[in-house]
């Protein structure tokens, strides 16, 4: 077992608070009294509180998108509390302590580290990843693809799964190939699309967004974030629209085309002059 020096436990202290041990252990007791008085915490199950945390994740994710380090702390509160209480139904059960949990992910963090908790060497971050690929290859896995969780969002799954593949040298050599390789699919969706079955159409449209995704890998653009972002820009632009109509008096299903299309366009110039004002981010 890894143990610290008495030189790294000194220089640890210095640069970060001390580990709150008693507060850890008092929220725990907490969540308890809660599985065990609270009727609602009482009857959840392992199962049933799937979509909540996921919720609380994507929440965390929105923080970070959004940059608000205030709702941050919040949000990663409420996914500590979805964590320790999956592990008090599992003590519960007998599956499973929260000890257990904190005990192995401290081991495996350990042991696919040996550059920090060991004598190997390495060159930068990228071999750092070929490493833990490896490594986790030596624990058991099957296949590289392994651990890519299958309820991923499917464009991220897509991007892990092709950054798995691309560790062990499976890969584009260059972005012109990938290029290519969008152009071919996009005619191949653009010929099944007026005379071929749905299901040919939705085959022929994945593998044009799988080559997409393939294409932002190679300039380190995160599919998923890029979406998101954009989601939020159509978002944000037909409120904008909406509450435009609804000043004049007019409802976006009484409004023209024509009309929407100039709010829009005013919508987009309008986030053009906020990007551009000093303290905003590009």
């Amino acid at each position: 077992m890894f143990a610290l020096s008495r030189n790294r436990i000194v220089d640890m202290k210095k640069k970060y608070p001390a580990i709150p041990a008693a507060d850890f252990r008092r929220f725990v007791r907490i969540v308890r009294r809660l599985r065990r008085d609270c009727p609602w915490d009482r009857r959840q199950t392992h199962r049933s509180l799937r979509e909540s945390l996921l919720e609380e994740t994507y929440e965390v994710i929105e923080s970070l998108d959004r940059n608000r380090v205030d709702e941050l702390q919040g949000e990663l509160g409420d996914l500590l509390l979805h964590i320790v209480l999956q592990a008090t139904i599992a003590e519960q059960n007998g599956e499973f302590t929260l000890r257990q949990v904190i005990g192995d992910i401290g081991k495996k963090l350990i042991r696919r580290h040996p550059h920090v908790f060991g004598s190997l060497p390495v060159s930068g971050a990228e071999e750092v990843k070929r490493n833990w690929e490896t490594l986790k290859l030596a624990e058991g896995r099957r296949s590289y693809l392994d651990g890519v969780p299958k309820h991923l969002p499917a464009l991220q799954r897509a991007l892990r799964l092709q950054q798995r593949a691309a560790r062990v040298g499976f890969d584009w050599e260059t972005s012109r190939d990938v290029w290519k390789k969008v152009r071919e699919e996009t005619e191949e969706l653009r010929r099944t699309l007026h005379r071929s079955p749905k299901r040919d159409r939705e085959e022929e449209f994945g593998d044009l967004l799988f080559a997409l995704v393939n294409y932002a890998r190679f300039f380190r653009i995160n599919p998923e974030t890029a979406l998101r972002g954009a989601t939020e820009k159509f978002d944000s632009r037909f409120r904008f629209v909406e509450r435009e109509l609804h000043r004049q008096g007019k409802d976006p299903r009484e409004s023209t085309l024509a009309e929407m299309d100039e709010l829009w366009n005013r919508a987009k110039k309008r986030r053009s002059r906020l990007r551009r004002r000093p303290g905003n981010k590009p």
